[in-house]
């Protein structure tokens, strides 16, 4: 099943809710990043979160998810953006626990206590930022104390990464169900009993079911139309030229300084894991570009120096 989020909504329009399959883009994830199965776990719910709030968002619109806590992990962030496009990292891939007593990936363990912090960039002069102290380190019950503490919405949030033996994702997902203003007590306390019974979502994903069927299993015999749906992917922003433009913005010295200490010039973007190797000759056609005061880089390709401006 190819990966896509759905929104959906009540007749009434008291009730939302947002699903999601990841399993894919939750598995890229891992391959680039090198996690530990509770790391991937962890780093999974977070992208899976920020994809669901970002089914919200409109074009140019961008929400970050960060997660700090004072376990092993060292903290988790996660971004997308309205077009469904979700990258992100864990500061320590390696981490992997012992399972919970239940089974299950210790991802509370791994996290810790800390904060969920959630910046939504909505273009605007400043963004908005809201936090609240982790309630599990879970990451879905963080996040549903957010939705109540910080947009007073009543939340029921699940998410869920199956990793398997060979450590590869085999199912990842999520729901959120948002009760909105002017939901009557029955609604309310139906969607609430709902809640309990409801399947894993790595069950429902690795049992075949879609967005709009793990919708129908939240809100039972309410009914909901699908008003909005698009795919998810894991796809980094980072390229060669935008890590251009940072070495020179470093200056001439630093960037010398780092070619005598390490005879080229290495970065690595955190988001996705790519790295970019500036050779000593690479190093040198961006030197000339500051010099020239047209702030061009130098980049040789097939053996050529192509001088970009």
């Amino acid at each position: 099943m190819q990966d896509y989020w759905i929104r959906s909504v009540t007749e009434d329009g008291t009730v939302r809710a947002m699903a999601a399959v990841t399993t894919s883009t939750v598995e890229q994830a891992r391959r680039r990043h090198g996690t530990a199965p509770t790391a991937t776990a962890a780093l999974g719910r977070t992208l899976t979160a920020a994809g669901l709030l970002g089914a919200a968002l409109r074009t140019g619109q961008t929400i970050f998810v960060r997660i700090l806590g004072d376990g092993p992990l060292g903290g988790v962030l996660a971004t997308s953006d309205a077009s469904g496009t979700v990258r992100g990292y864990v500061a320590n891939p390696g981490v992997h626990l012992p399972l919970t007593s239940s089974g299950k990936l210790d991802v509370g363990r791994a996290v810790g206590s800390g904060t969920l912090h959630v910046t939504l960039d909505l273009g605007l002069r400043t963004p908005y930022h809201g936090s609240v102290p982790l309630v599990s380190g879970e990451i879905a019950e963080d996040l549903a104390s957010y939705l109540v503490v910080s947009h007073q919405i009543p939340s029921v949030v699940a998410l869920g990464v199956l990793v398997a033996p060979t450590e590869q994702v085999m199912a990842a997902g999520g729901l959120i169900v948002q009760v909105m203003p002017g939901a009557n007590e029955r609604a309310v306390s139906y969607l609430e009993q709902r809640a309990k019974v409801l399947p894993a979502v790595t069950a429902m994903v690795s049992g075949g079911n879609t967005p709009e069927e793990m919708v129908a299993a939240a809100l039972g015999e309410m009914s909901s139309q699908v008003v909005e749906r698009g795919i998810v992917r894991f796809r980094c922003r980072c390229s060669r030229r935008k890590v251009q433009r940072v070495l020179i913005s470093l200056g001439e010295s630093e960037i010398r300084d780092i070619l005598v200490e390490q005879g080229q010039v290495e970065v690595r973007c955190n988001f996705c894991a790519a790295r970019y190797l500036f050779d000593e000759e690479d190093a040198e056609n961006l030197i000339s570009g500051m010099r020239n005061g047209n702030r061009g880089t130098g980049e040789r390709r097939n053996g050529e120096t192509i001088q970009s401006h």
